[in-house]
C-alpha cells in the first residue's frame, strides 16, 4: 500500500508543494513545529533513511539545500535546522525547520494548525526566494 508521501508526490492528496525534480519531492508539513516547516522525500518508497540508495543519499542533501537557505532568508533564524525521525510515515524523510534553538526541533512539542491561508502564505514565501 502506498505511503501518504507516495499518494502526496502522486498529487491523489493536494500538498503544498515548494520543489520536485526526477527523485525528490519537497513540501510543506501541513502540521508544522514552525512556520517554514518542509518536508523533503525521495520519491521512491523507501521506510528508512540508510536504506535509501547511496548515490540518492548524497543527492537529498543537495536538493534540500537551497530549500534551507530560501527557508533562512524567509523566515527569521539562526538556521535551518535538519532532523529525520521517521517514525510517523514508513517513508524515509527528513524535515527542514527554522530554528533559534535546539528546543525548535523538539518534535514532542504540540504542533502548529495553520490555516490554508496562512500555509499558502508560506509556500509563497519560500518560493518567491527560490
Amino acid at each position: 500500500m502506498a505511503s501518504i508521501f507516495s499518494k502526496i508526490i502522486a498529487g491523489e492528496i493536494p500538498s503544498y508543494k515548494i520543489a520536485e525534480n526526477d527523485h525528490f519531492f519537497a513540501f510543506l508539513d501541513i502540521f508544522p513545529q514552525r512556520k517554514g516547516h518542509v518536508l523533503v522525500v525521495p520519491k521512491a518508497e523507501v521506510d528508512k533513511i540508510f536504506d535509501v540508495d547511496d548515490s540518492l543519499l548524497s543527492e537529498w542533501l543537495v536538493f534540500a539545500k537551497p530549500i534551507a537557505k530560501a527557508i533562512e532568508k524567509a523566515f527569521p533564524c539562526d538556521r535551518c535546522g535538519i532532523s529525520v525521525i521517521g517514525l510517523e510515515v514508513p517513508h524515509a524523510h527528513m524535515h527542514l525547520v527554522p530554528i533559534n534553538s535546539s528546543d525548535d526541533l523538539n518534535f514532542t512539542r504540540p504542533k502548529m494548525k495553520l490555516t490554508s491561508d496562512e500555509l499558502k502564505e508560506v509556500q509563497e514565501k519560500i518560493l518567491a526566494i527560490l
